[in-house]
C-alpha cells in the first residue's frame, strides 16, 4: 500500500473514531477530554516537507472541526503541533541518526524514551493550546492546567493502547 493511501486511511479512521467513539462518551470528569485524532500527525513520515506537514495538519484539524462544529479550534492546535514536530524531532534524533533509516516516528525508530518524550510533548502542546483557545482566557489558570494535564494523561494512555494493539510494521527507507 502506498504511503499516501495509508495516511489517507489513517486520517479517516482517526477522525471517525474520535467523532463517533470518544466524542460520544459522556465526560469522564470536568478535567478529562480524551483526544487521539492528532496521532495521525505524529505518525506522518520523517521526510514530509514542512509546508506539506502544516497543510496536512490543518486538514486533520479542520476535519474534526467540521464534525464538532468548532470553527478552527482543532485546526489551530493541529497546525501548532505540525509546526513544532520537526523541531522536536531534531532535538530528539541525532543528526545522521535513525531519522534517515526509518520512514516514520515509532518506538522502533526513535527508541522508547525519545518516542515517549515526542508523544508526550506534542500531546501537551496540542491539549494546552486547544483548551486555552477554547476557554479564550487565562482567568482560571488552575482549571486550564488541570484540564490539560488530566486530558493529556488519559490521551497518552489511549495512545499507548493504540500503539500496543496496532503495531506498525516499520520499514527501513532502503526497503521501499
Amino acid at each position: 500500500m502506498s504511503n499516501l493511501l495509508r495516511n489517507i486511511i489513517r486520517l479517516i479512521l482517526f477522525t471517525l473514531v474520535q467523532v463517533f467513539v470518544f466524542n460520544q462518551v459522556p465526560p469522564l470528569h470536568q478535567y478529562i477530554t480524551p483526544y487521539i485524532y492528532f496521532l495521525f500527525i505524529l505518525w506522518l513520515p520523517f521526510n514530509i516537507s514542512r509546508g506539506t506537514l502544516l497543510l496536512v495538519s490543518f486538514i486533520c484539524g479542520i476535519c474534526l472541526d467540521f464534525f464538532t462544529k468548532t470553527p478552527g479550534l482543532h485546526a489551530a492546535a493541529c497546525v501548532l503541533i505540525g509546526y513544532l514536530r520537526p523541531f522536536l524531532i531534531n532535538l530528539l534524533v541525532p543528526q545522521q541518526g535513525v531519522e534517515f533509516n526509518y520512514r516514520e516516528p515509532s518506538v522502533a525508530s526513535l527508541g522508547f524514551t525519545q518516542y515517549i518524550t515526542y508523544v508526550t510533548a506534542l500531546t501537551l502542546f496540542h491539549h494546552g493550546w486547544l483548551f486555552t483557545i477554547q476557554a479564550f482566557q487565562f482567568g482560571n489558570i488552575l482549571y486550564l492546567l488541570l484540564k490539560t494535564l488530566g486530558s493529556t494523561v488519559v490521551s497518552l494512555l489511549l495512545i499507548t493502547v493504540i500503539e500496543i494493539i496496532f503495531i506498525r510494521k516499520q520499514k527501513f527507507l532502503t526497503n521501499t
